[in-house]
């Protein structure tokens, strides 16, 4: 496991478009001007945030024609997923382990 690559991850899911445009892409592959066209942010905006996640591995590009289309990266979207499971197991353990604790009222 990368450490620093799981942090750039984490990092740039922080931004709110960003989260909005991986939920877009979660709908199906799109073109810039197709994200642009349904968030509230630039078409230039939509560019920068779409860098950010292609830099962290998040997302991926193919050209079409003079466009280039974009598709979330299902590898990297399960590494994140494995890391919440993991983070969600060690919780529930620890929830139960104090559940399970013996009270000092008694």
């Amino acid at each position: 496991m990368d450490a620093n690559r799981d942090a750039d991850r984490w990092g740039a899911l922080a931004d709110g478009t960003r989260r909005a445009i991986v939920a877009c892409l979660a709908d199906g592959p799109q073109a810039v001007g197709q994200l642009a066209a349904g968030l509230p942010v630039s078409r230039s905006a939509v560019s920068q945030h779409l860098k950010i996640l292609k830099d962290a591995g998040l997302v991926e590009d193919v050209a079409a024609g003079t466009r280039r289309i974009y598709r979330l990266n299902p590898v990297a979207l399960a590494a994140l997923r494995d890391q919440l499971d993991t983070y969600w197991q060690r919780a529930l353990a620890g929830y139960a382990d104090t559940a399970d604790a013996p009270t000092k009222e008694g």
